[in-house]
C-alpha cells in the first residue's frame, strides 16, 4: 500500500512551516481564486450592473440601505451568492495572512508582552464604530494584524506546547463547518454531521477499546479538549458511584485536580511518580489505604515530560483493589494509529475511559477531542430531555436524540475535519506523521548528548525534549526562553523535573528538518553567550 503524498501543514502563508528557509505550505487557494462572473441578484441584474442608487452588500456602509442587511453580509451555507462572497473574502484573509507572517518576520512576535499589546491596540482601532468600515478591509486589516502577533505553530522554532499546526485539509473542513453553521444539539439541526460524527466516533473508540465477544459496546463523545474529557471522568464516575475518591500521580494534567474541585468531590490523593511515571507499588499502597469508590487516573503522555504510565501494571492493581481506571490520553493517543508505537499504549483498553486530543498529535484546529468508554451505559447520566429538541414521542417516532452526547448544548461538528483527515491519510499517512515527529524528537536528544555544553533530561518518550545549558543557574535557564520569546526568535516551554528547571522542546511538525533542530540548539546556546 503506498501513503498519500505528505500533506501539508496549514500554518501561515509565507511563514516557515517546513523549516529553514523553505516557505510553509500554504492552504488550498492561498493565490485566490480565479475572477467569476459576478452573481445575478434577486431583480434579475449581476451586482456590476445594478443601478448606481443600489448596492446592497458591496461592503460600503454608504451605499446601504433599510433592508439591504449588513455589509458584505453573504450566507455561505444557503445563499446561492453566499459561496462566492465566502470566496472573496477568503482571499482576502489568505492574503492578509501571508503579509501578517511576513511582518513578522519568525516564528513569534517580537518586543514582549507591551509592545505586542501596544502594536495590537493600535491596529484594532476604534472596536464599535458608528460606521462600520466594510467587509473587505475590516477583515484585511484584523487578520494581518492578528497574523502579526500569532505564535506560530508551523514553524519548527514554535516548540513550547502542544500546539499543533492543524492540516490544510483539516482547516478547510473547519471552514465549511463554519459556513454551514449546524449544530449538533438537535437531528433537525444537523442530520448529515449527526450521522458522520456517529460512524466516526463508533471507529475511534473501537482503536481505543477492540471489540471482542463478550465486550460491551464502546462509545465516544466529541469533546472541546483533554480538560473535558477528563471532568467527564471525574463526573460519570460520581455520577454512578457517589463522592469518588480520585487518586493520581504527581504531575497529573491541572484539569482533573479542578474538575473534582468543581464536581464537589474530595481533593484527590497525590501518589508518587518517580522520573515522571506512576509507581504501582505507591498505588497500591494508596488504594489500601483509600475506603469506598476509587477513581485512578493515569496518564499516557505527561504534560512536562511526554512519559507514558505502566498502564498493564496500573490496570491490573486497579482490578485487584476493584477501583476504576481512567486514562489521560490526551497527548499520547495518537500512537494508537502507528503500529509501530502502538504497543507503548498496551493496557489502555482495560480503562473504564479514555481521553484523546486530536488537537495535538493529530494535527487538527482546536477544538477535536473525544472522550472513549469501553461500555456506553456508562455515559446514561448525561441523557436530558429539552422539549424544544429531543421530545419524547420525537425520539419515539425515531429522530435521534444528541443532547445525551455532550455537557453542551450547542455544538459544532468538530467531528468533519477528524472525518476528513482520516478519509483522505488513511491509516498509513496518519501513522507516518506520527512515526516521523517522535523520531525528530529522537534526533534533537541525539543532537543535545553530542553537543558539549548542554545537558539532557532523559531520552524522549514521546515528542517532548527536556534539556538545559550545563552549569548554570534556574534563573539563566528562565532567562533565556524570556529573552528568545522577546526577540521573537524561539518559543521553547519550561518544565521543573528532579527538582531544576529544563527547557522544554515539544515537537509536533513532522516537517521540520535537521537544519531546523540544529539552529534550535544553537539559539539555546547562544543563549549562554550573553
Amino acid at each position: 500500500m503506498t501513503v498519500p503524498r505528505t500533506p501539508s501543514l496549514a500554518g501561515t502563508p509565507g511563514g516557515t512551516g517546513r523549516g529553514g528557509t523553505e516557505p510553509a505550505p500554504r492552504p488550498p487557494g492561498h493565490h485566490g481564486p480565479a475572477p467569476t462572473a459576478p452573481a445575478p441578484a434577486e431583480d434579475g441584474h449581476p451586482e456590476d450592473d445594478r443601478p448606481e442608487h443600489s448596492h446592497p452588500g458591496d461592503g460600503h456602509p454608504e451605499h446601504s440601505h433599510p433592508g439591504d442587511g449588513p455589509p458584505g453580509d453573504g450566507h455561505p451555507g444557503g445563499d446561492p451568492r453566499g459561496p462566492d462572497a465566502l470566496r472573496t473574502l477568503l482571499a482576502v484573509a489568505l492574503d492578509a495572512l501571508r503579509t501578517g507572517a511576513a511582518a513578522r518576520g519568525g516564528p513569534f512576535p517580537k518586543g514582549g508582552p507591551d509592545a505586542v499589546a501596544a502594536r495590537t491596540r493600535e491596529a484594532l482601532g476604534e472596536v464599535f464604530p458608528t460606521h462600520g468600515t466594510g467587509a473587505e478591509p475590516a477583515l484585511r486589516h484584523l487578520v494581518h494584524a492578528t497574523a502579526e502577533g500569532a505564535a506560530d505553530p508551523a514553524d519548527p522554532l514554535c516548540a513550547a506546547h502542544l500546539h499543533t499546526a492543524p492540516l490544510a485539509l483539516a482547516v478547510a473542513a473547519d471552514l465549511a463547518v463554519s459556513a454551514l453553521n449546524p449544530s449538533l444539539d438537535s437531528w433537525d439541526q444537523a442530520p448529515a454531521p449527526s450521522e458522520v460524527e456517529k460512524a466516526v466516533t463508533a471507529v475511534l473508540a473501537a482503536e481505543v477499546y477492540p471489540g471482542h465477544p463478550g465486550t460491551p459496546t464502546a462509545d465516544a463523545l466529541v469533546t472541546t479538549g483533554g480538560t473535558e474529557s477528563n471532568q467527564l471522568a471525574l463526573l460519570l464516575a460520581r455520577e454512578l458511584h457517589g463522592a469518588v475518591r480520585v487518586i493520581c500521580p504527581a504531575g497529573t494534567h491541572h484539569s482533573v485536580v479542578r474538575a473534582a474541585w468543581l464536581l464537589g468531590l474530595p481533593e484527590p490523593v497525590v501518589v508518587p511518580a518517580p522520573r515522571g511515571v506512576l509507581d504501582p507499588a505507591a498505588l497500591d499502597d494508596a488504594l489500601t489505604r483509600t475506603p469506598g469508590p476509587r477513581l485512578v487516573v493515569a496518564t499516557a503522555g505527561t504534560t512536562d515530560t511526554g512519559r507514558i504510565d505502566p498502564l498493564p501494571l496500573i490496570a491490573s492493581v486497579c482490578e485487584r483493589h476493584g477501583a476504576e481506571l481512567h486514562v489521560d490520553a490526551a497527548y499520547a493517543g495518537a500512537l494508537l494509529f502507528s503500529a509501530r508505537h502502538r504497543a507503548e499504549l498496551a493496557g489502555i483498553e482495560r480503562a473504564h475511559s479514555v481521553t484523546l486530543d486530536l488537537h495535538k498529535l493529530g494535527w487538527q484546529p482546536v477544538a477535536a477531542g473525544l472522550f472513549a468508554v469501553r461500555d456506553r451505559t456508562r455515559l446514561a447520566p448525561l441523557a436530558v430531555t429539552a422539549d424544544y429538541l429531543n421530545p419524547d414521542d420525537d425520539t419515539q417516532a425515531g429522530l435521534p436524540d444528541l443532547l445525551g452526547r455532550s455537557l453542551r448544548t450547542t455544538r459544532r461538528p468538530d467531528i468533519l475535519k477528524i472525518a476528513v483527515t482520516l478519509k483522505a491519510l488513511g491509516r498509513t499517512g496518519l501513522a507516518d506523521l506520527v512515526d516521523r515527529t517522535l523520531r525528530l524528537a529522537q534526533e534533537l536528544a541525539d543532537r543535545i548528548e553530542a553537543a558539549p555544553g548542554l545537558e539532557l533530561w532523559a531520552r524522549p518518550a514521546l515528542t517532548t525534549v527536556l534539556f538545559r545549558p550545563a552549569g548554570v543557574s534556574d534563573g539563566t535557564i528562565a532567562e533565556i526562553r524570556r529573552a528568545l520569546l522577546t526577540e521573537g526568535r524561539a518559543v521553547l516551554g519550561r518544565a521543573t523535573a528532579d527538582g531544576r528547571l529544563w527547557l522544554k522542546a515539544t515537537l509536533l511538525n513532522p516537517h521540520a528538518t535537521p537544519g531546523d533542530l540544529r539552529k534550535l540548539i544553537e539559539l539555546v546556546e547562544g543563549g549562554t553567550r550573553r
